[in-house]
């Protein structure tokens, strides 16, 4: 029996299995063979012959932001609206066979977008080169879903579905669960809350499943556990995901009002250019982006060429991206913007900074 049957028949056993109390090591065990076998059809074989063409582009900008969607949503006339990149689009599927890389110049930043070919139902076991599509999708910052309005929801939980099995995880933290494999001494489990999903005994019955017999666990939140199966495999990522729905000109006014208030969702219509300004408002937000504005001594800012920083930036990572030697060389800063109490404020390295601040570096 091959890999596909075997995940197919736990499938189905999961789908049959009531749930409840009496169930939930059977489930549990069910749930960690699940994510075992579906990591092994991930790795590609030892016995693998050539190696197929991958879609291989160097990361580049501030940010990348990764598009995916079925085919003839409007993905490359959306790239060809944001950037000044033209993607081949046409009226059939498939239009797009390889990865298109452009990018879109917003408030300072240089934003990649990559225009990736339609996902197809199967995708996670490498149908319509749904490998090389999800493996680019990993190495984004954001992952924009482009959905078309005029087919509902069933887009969007296929293409939840497909990036769930390859370990891609869209609007959700890592689960606050310490693991830690030893060399002996059994399991230590502890945990800081009431666990309503997780048991002791299940919590060993997953572990026996990965061959894991000595380790230390600590649950600092009710998890369930298939976000402990995630734990133990580690090569799980999480992203923000921004689900665009595409072609609202074609739907009713109740249908388009339904969708735009979904969480994490913005609706646009690329063939008549509507809501597009608020879709990048919207990226910029998912991005956690700030400028940052430097200012030489007696001289005003310059607001022409913004430093761009993850939200969360200190001036320490301002002076690493002015120049690696900066750092060693620096004695204070005086900085003005929202991030000070008082402007302008004198600094250390400590101080987190805000966007569109303005900082001045004093050397020593």
């Amino acid at each position: 029996m091959g890999i596909l049957e075997k995940i197919a028949e736990i499938e189905r056993e999961i789908a049959r299995t009531q749930k409840n109390k009496a169930t939930e090591y059977h489930l549990g065990l069910l749930k960690a063979k699940l994510a075992k076998y579906r990591a092994q059809l991930l790795e590609p074989t030892k016995s693998a012959g050539a190696k197929g063409e991958g879609f291989d582009v160097m990361k580049s900008g501030d940010a990348r932001v990764a598009l995916i969607g079925f085919p003839s949503v409007g993905k490359s006339t959306f790239l060809s609206l944001m950037t000044s990149t033209a993607s081949e689009a046409a009226s059939y599927e498939f239009t797009t066979l390889t990865c298109i890389p452009g990018v879109i110049e917003y408030k300072g930043a240089n934003i990649q977008l990559l225009d990736l070919p339609g996902i197809i139902e199967g995708a996670a076991q490498g149908k319509g080169r749904g490998r090389q599509v999800i493996a680019v999708a990993r190495t984004a910052d954001v992952v924009i879903m482009m959905l078309d309005a005029t087919k509902g929801d069933v887009q969007r939980e296929l293409l939840e579905k497909e990036l769930e099995t390859v370990g891609i995880r869209l609007n959700c933290s890592k689960p606050n669960i310490y693991f830690k494999p030893k060399k002996g001494g059994g399991l230590s489990y502890n945990s800081t809350v009431p666990l309503t999903h997780c048991s002791e005994k299940l919590v060993q019955l997953i572990l026996h499943e990965y061959k894991i017999f000595n380790a230390e666990v600590l649950f600092r939140e009710d998890s369930t556990p298939d976000e402990f199966i995630d734990v133990i495999v580690g090569n799980r990522v999480y992203m923000p995901c921004l689900y665009v729905y595409n072609k609202v000109d074609q739907i009713s006014i109740e249908e388009v009002n339904r969708l735009a208030h979904r969480p994490n969702s913005v609706v646009i219509s690329c063939g008549m250019k509507l809501n597009l300004d608020y879709l990048l408002e919207s990226l910029w937000e998912y991005l956690a982006l700030i400028c940052i504005y430097t200012k030489k001594r007696g001289e005003r800012p310059d607001f022409n060429d913004a430093i761009i920083m993850r939200r969360g930036a200190s001036v320490e990572h301002v002076c690493h991206r002015i120049h690696r030697t900066l750092a060693g060389q620096f004695k204070y800063a005086l900085v003005w913007g929202t991030s000070t109490k008082y402007s302008p404020q004198r600094v250390g390295l400590t101080h987190i900074m805000e966007h569109e601040d303005v900082i001045q570096i004093v050397k020593k």
